[in-house]
């Protein structure tokens, strides 16, 4: 048994890594459309998908997302969004392989079919029930609403890409309830259905390791961190002591 401490960039990285060589994310980006909706962990999937097609160059992770969680002394409008949020690049769409700079998938939602993949980050995660849940500051159920078209109209897949930072003890359905019951104040919550890929998913992914969570927190840096143990066979091991070696010292997500 090996143990490590994944910041949450180092997270973001690794869980870019692993949609990067998902085999649905491989074979639609030969064959179809891949969505990649803005979002602080989408950044690095979609950097990371990029960099495999030799696309990465015009690629902005820094202002790829909608809305932020950001500290009480940031300024900021509407649920969470930057008081000064411009210059918005799209989401990253791709079609057969090429990149659509630009385009967002409102732009292409009512076009995509069985065998496409929308990918869009959490906020929430139960990772005993393997589900995950959206928080909505729009008042039309933003980009979740329209991928949600797709996903349940036309069986698109949905790749749910989320930090083991963001879990949650109680049912997602109840906190849904509370969070949008009428009267209640701040952003809604969704539940949606969909493949959640947490680090400990992106682990088993790339190296074949079993990984669970076993402890959490730091300062000086390591604010929201996780401690992981993994193990597997000597060689899978030594893959996921190298893989986790590169991504250790991912800087800190930082808005431009």
């Amino acid at each position: 048994m090996n143990s490590c401490v994944i910041t949450p960039a180092a997270g973001k990285r690794l869980i870019g890594k692993a949609l990067a060589a998902h085999p649905a994310v491989k074979q639609s980006l030969q064959r179809g459309t891949v969505v990649t909706v803005a979002g602080t962990t989408n950044g690095y999937v979609a950097e990371e998908i990029l960099l495999a097609l030799g696309q990465a160059g015009p690629f902005a992770r820094n202002r790829f997302f909608r809305g932020l969680t950001l500290p009480p002394s940031v300024p900021r409008t509407g649920a969470g969004r930057l008081s000064a949020e411009t210059d918005f690049p799209g989401d990253v769409v791709i079609t057969h392989g090429n990149w659509q700079q630009g385009q967002t998938i409102f732009d292409v939602a009512d076009a995509l079919t069985e065998g496409d993949v929308v990918i869009k980050g959490a906020n929430a995660v139960d990772l005993v029930r393997r589900r995950a849940a959206v928080l909505i500051g729009d008042p039309k159920g933003g980009t979740i609403a329209v991928a949600m078209d797709a996903v349940v109209g036309r069986r698109v897949r949905l790749l749910l890409p989320v930090g083991v930072e963001k879990r949650v003890m109680t049912d997602l359905d109840q906190l849904a309830s509370l969070l949008n019951s009428p009267g209640a104040h701040g952003p809604r919550l969704f539940p949606v259905p969909g493949e959640v890929i947490t680090e400990l998913d992106a682990l088993a992914m790339l190296t074949g390791v079993a990984a669970q969570l076993v402890a959490g927190g730091g300062v000086d840096g390591a604010e929201g961190s996780v401690w992981l143990a993994y193990s597997g066979s000597p060689e899978q091991e030594a893959s996921a002591r190298d893989l986790l070696s590169r991504v250790a010292g991912e800087p800190a997500f930082v808005v431009s």
